[in-house]
C-alpha cells in the first residue's frame, strides 16, 4: 500500500478497489466482447424469426433453394475477404475508424472487381443448364458485396474500438430484416429471390450509413498508426485457406444434401442446423474481440491459455444439453408436423456446434501467436474429414448423415488446433 492510500479511511480504499455494481454493470456493457455478444444474440434472434416466417411461409424445397442461395453467398464472400477479417483486426489494433476503413477499402479493392467479373463471365458462358439465370447470378452478386461491407465493418469496429457503432449498425439491420420478412410473410411470397432481396436491403441500408459516420469522423491530433497492408495481407493469406476451409466445412453439408438426398432434405436440415449455429456466436465474438489484445499479450511474454480454454469448455457443457433438450421440444410446436423429422439431428449438431465453439478460441490463440499456417492446416483437416464423412454418410442415412458428418468434422478440427496449440506454447 502506498503512503498515500495509508493516511485514507480504509471504506475510501475499499471503494476505489470495489466499484458498485452499476459501475462495474456499465464497465462490462462497454467491453467489445459483451457488445459483439449483444449483436450476435440479436442477430440470432433475428435469424430464429426468419426461419419460422421462411418455413411457414415455404415449402420445404423452396425453402432449401433459398438455404442454398445463402451458402453461395458465404462462401463467395470469402474468397473475396481472402483471410483479412482476422488478420485485420490483429494487425491495426486500436486504429482510428477512418482510417481503418480506408484501409479496409485498400485491401478489398481488387478481390471484389475480380469477383464481379467472374460473375458477369459466369453468366454469359455458363451452360444454359448450370445457369439460374441473371436474377440470381445478380442477387447473389450484390449480396456478396453487401455481406463482405458488413463483415469489414465488423473488423474495422473492433480494431477502432467503435464496437458500440457497430452494434447499432446491427440493430438496425436486425429490426429492418424483420420488417421486411414479416411483409413478405404476411404477402404470403413463395418466391425465394424476393427473401434474398430483404436480406440484401437489409443488410447494405444501416451499413453504408456507419462507412459514411466513421469516414466523416475527425480525426484526434497526434500520429496515427502506420500502414500495415502488407502484414495484413500476407498474414490473411495465410489465414485465407483457413478461411475457406472453415466455411466449407460449415456448408458443405448444405450444399451435399440437395446433391445426394433432396432439397426438401435440406429443408429440414437447416430448420434445425439454422438454431444450433447459434450456440457457438458468443464464443466466437469473444475470440475475435481478443485478437489484438492476446497477441499483445503475446508479444509482451506470454499467453495464458488454459483458463481461457477451461472457460470455454465449462460454457458448452452448461449450454448444449439445455440447448438441445430445447430445441427437440420446440421443433414441432415452432415449425409445424412437417418438421418432425428433424428432431433425429438435433443432438449430433448441438454437440457439433460445443466442438466447432471451443475450437474458434483455440484458433483464435494461434492467430495471436502468429501461426497463421497451423490455423489453416486445422480448418482443412476440419473440412477434408467432414467433407468423406458427407459422402460415406449422408446417401445411407439422409440428415443424419449430414449432421454426423459435422460433428466429425468439426472434432478433428478441433483436435488438430489443441495439439498444434500445445506444442506451439504461451511464449513467444
Amino acid at each position: 500500500m502506498s503512503e498515500l492510500q495509508a493516511e485514507r479511511p480504509a471504506t475510501e480504499v475499499v471503494a476505489e478497489r470495489r466499484p458498485g455494481p452499476v459501475a462495474w454493470l456499465g464497465g462490462q456493457l462497454r467491453e467489445s466482447y459483451v457488445q459483439l455478444f449483444a449483436s450476435q444474440l440479436l442477430t440470432g434472434g433475428v435469424a430464429f424469426v426468419a426461419n419460422i416466417l421462411m418455413v411457414r411461409a415455404l415449402a420445404p424445397a423452396h425453402r432449401g433453394e433459398v438455404a442454398l442461395m445463402l451458402q453461395v453467398v458465404y462462401l463467395s464472400t470469402q474468397f473475396m475477404l481472402l483471410g483479412t477479417e482476422r488478420s485485420f483486426v490483429a494487425g491495426y489494433h486500436e486504429i482510428r475508424p477512418a482510417a481503418a476503413v480506408k484501409a479496409y477499402a485498400k485491401l478489398l479493392i481488387i478481390p471484389c472487381t475480380a469477383g464481379v467479373a467472374l460473375a458477369i463471365g459466369y453468366e454469359i458462358l455458363a451452360p444454359a443448364r448450370y445457369n439460374p439465370g441473371l436474377l440470381v447470378i445478380g442477387l447473389i452478386t450484390l449480396y456478396t458485396l453487401v455481406e463482405v461491407a458488413g463483415l469489414a465493418t465488423r473488423s474495422i469496429a473492433i480494431a477502432a474500438g467503435r464496437v458500440g457503432d457497430f452494434l447499432i449498425a446491427r440493430v438496425a439491420e436486425a429490426l429492418l430484416l424483420l420488417g421486411l420478412l414479416v411483409v413478405l410473410y404476411l404477402a404470403d411470397t413463395t418466391t425465394p429471390a424476393l427473401w434474398i432481396v430483404a436480406y440484401l436491403i437489409a443488410g447494405l441500408l444501416p451499413t453504408a450509413v456507419y462507412v459514411v459516420v466513421w469516414l466523416r469522423r475527425p480525426a484526434p491530433d497526434g500520429p496515427g498508426l502506420p500502414d500495415r497492408n502488407r502484414l495484413v495481407r500476407r498474414e490473411g493469406l495465410a489465414l485465407f485457406p483457413a478461411a475457406i476451409s472453415n466455411m466449407a466445412m460449415l456448408r458443405t453439408d448444405r450444399l451435399a444434401l440437395p446433391a445426394l438426398a433432396s432439397t426438401s432434405a435440406l429443408g429440414l436440415y437447416a430448420a434445425v442446423a439454422t438454431m444450433t449455429e447459434l450456440l457457438a456466436w458468443p464464443i466466437r465474438a469473444y475470440a475475435d474481440s481478443r485478437l489484438g489484445k492476446w497477441r499483445q499479450a503475446h508479444q509482451n511474454g506470454g499467453l495464458p491459455t488454459r483458463p481461457i480454454l477451461l472457460a470455454v469448455g465449462l460454457y458448452c457443457l452448461v449450454v448444449a444439453p439445455i440447448a438441445a433438450g430445447a430445441l427437440y421440444l420446440l421443433i414441432v410446436p415452432v415449425f409445424g408436423q412437417d418438421y418432425a423429422a428433424a428432431k433425429a439431428v438435433v443432438v449430433p449438431l448441438v454437440a457439433a456446434a460445443g466442438l466447432y465453439a471451443l475450437s474458434r478460441v483455440v484458433l483464435g490463440l494461434l492467430i495471436a501467436k502468429g501461426h497463421g499456417s497451423l490455423v489453416s492446416a486445422a480448418e482443412i483437416t476440419g473440412f477434408v474429414v467432414s467433407f468423406v464423412a458427407y459422402l460415406s454418410l449422408i446417401p445411407p442415412f439422409g440428415i443424419l448423415g449430414a449432421a454426423y458428418g459435422s460433428l466429425i468434422g468439426y472434432g478433428s478440427c478441433l483436435l488438430f488446433a489443441l495439439v498444434a496449440n500445445r506444442v506451439t506454447g504461451d511464449r513467444p
